[in-house]
């Protein structure tokens, strides 16, 4: 099927599939919700196609990828806009005018997929240079033509191609992470909350650092002021170097990871707090066991895993992992200290991951008020209609016992 108009392909909804989600802002069309014949089947991973309802009706531009259980992704509303490089450079340049409002340094992340119009790319920046991820087919597809309207918009020298991860297996996608533009001459250092981070754009986790808890990290430098700190599942540092900024005494980093806490280490000296600055490396389960056993306390500690609960099938034993967490956490809280407790799982809702929580703290038999609830920063805006698109959760307890 094709449109005369557009000379592109034409996908269909089944008679019951749910027009109205799309209609309303919804960006994506699963496997069971579109109509498979034999042309559809045979259009290239990362395709573009005019989408219509059961009554023919246009709904918009979208991507195809039969390989993906969302085997369409909305582009754009307008079905006879043309994907190029312009289209492309004025996604970027609206996701850039909201990021130079927010922030006076160019070191944030430029592009969150849906919530920006640009469905499966992330990008981060790291001041001159940036890491994009293309987690969806269309976005690997028109790499070249992305990467060259990034440069223009953004004037970044360098351009990192992070190509791992979950998403790119269920799009069918190899990984491969390159460089794409420029040179990098070793890991880039990151100023955020009064700290010194090092990112490792080709080696790291991710695109090489977590923008988003910059607001959380912000909210425990509150506790944390004359305090020893635990930062657990601490990556490159995050929590532990931004508390030391804010004042905290000293602070202690654990993770399984030689490379990240070797860049948390790198991260405290270029901030002038390596003095004051340890790491521990280990499994984070066993590391706060230990600690227990020899009677450390501190007077903020924060657990920042990685996402126990990656989709729904994951949910119960997610769930039970925060819960574990929290119950190997909280005796490691001085009386009347502070227990920060992440989750970056969509799959795991604020209700049901607060519940874990609260289970986890009542069962190592300590009382506790929550203080504060904490989100993804602002440059990690959210797509109203995709609950996917809001995973990050951050509680801060206070407790006592």
């Amino acid at each position: 099927m094709t449109d005369p108009g557009s000379n592109l392909p034409v996908v269909r909804l089944r008679p019951k599939a749910e027009a109205r989600a799309i209609r309303h802002g919804f960006p994506w069309v699963y496997a069971d919700e579109l109509v498979t014949d034999r042309r559809t089947k045979a259009l290239a991973p990362g395709a573009l196609a005019v989408l219509e309802d059961a009554e023919r009706r246009p709904l918009g531009l979208v991507t195809v990828n039969t390989q993906s259980r969302i085997i369409a992704r909305m582009l754009d509303r307008d079905p006879g806009a043309r994907i190029d490089g312009a289209w492309l450079a004025a996604r970027l340049a609206r996701a850039l005018a909201l990021r130079a409002r927010l922030y006076d340094a160019p070191f944030y992340r430029l592009v969150h997929a849906e919530a920006d119009g640009l469905p499966g790319v992330v990008i981060d920046r790291f001041g001159a240079a940036a890491v994009v991820q293309p987690n969806a087919a269309w976005a690997e597809a028109h790499l070249d033509l992305l990467v060259e309207a990034l440069v223009a918009v953004t004037g970044c020298g360098a351009v990192v191609k992070n190509g791992s991860g979950r998403a790119r297996v269920l799009e069918g996608l190899a990984e491969e992470t390159a460089v794409l533009r420029g040179a990098l001459a070793g890991p880039v250092e990151v100023p955020m909350n009064g700290a010194r981070y090092l990112a490792d754009l080709t080696g790291g986790q991710k695109t090489g650092l977590f923008y988003d808890q910059r607001p959380n990290h912000a909210f425990a430098v509150r506790l944390a002021g004359g305090g020893a700190v635990l930062d657990v599942f601490s990556h490159v540092g995050g929590f532990a170097l931004a508390a030391l900024a804010g004042g905290a005494e000293s602070a202690l980093a654990v993770d399984s990871s030689d490379p990240a806490l070797a860049q948390a280490a790198e991260g405290a000296r270029a901030g002038g707090v390596a003095g004051r600055f340890a790491t521990r490396r280990g499994d984070a389960f066993e590391v706060m066991g230990a600690l227990a056993g020899e009677g450390a306390r501190f007077d903020l500690v924060v657990c920042d895993p990685p996402a126990f609960a990656p989709n729904r099938g994951a949910l119960d034993a997610g769930l039970r992992a925060y819960e574990r967490v929290a119950r190997l956490a909280a005796p490691l809280v001085a009386p009347g200290g502070y227990l920060g407790l992440c989750s970056c799982s969509h799959a795991a809702d604020l209700a049901a991951f607060r519940a874990a929580c609260g289970r986890g703290i009542g069962r190592a038999g300590r009382a506790a008020q929550l203080l504060h609830t904490g989100f993804a920063g602002p440059d990690h805006p959210q797509l109203p209609q995709l609950a996917e698109s809001g995973y990050l959760k951050a509680l801060f307890f206070r407790l006592d016992g």
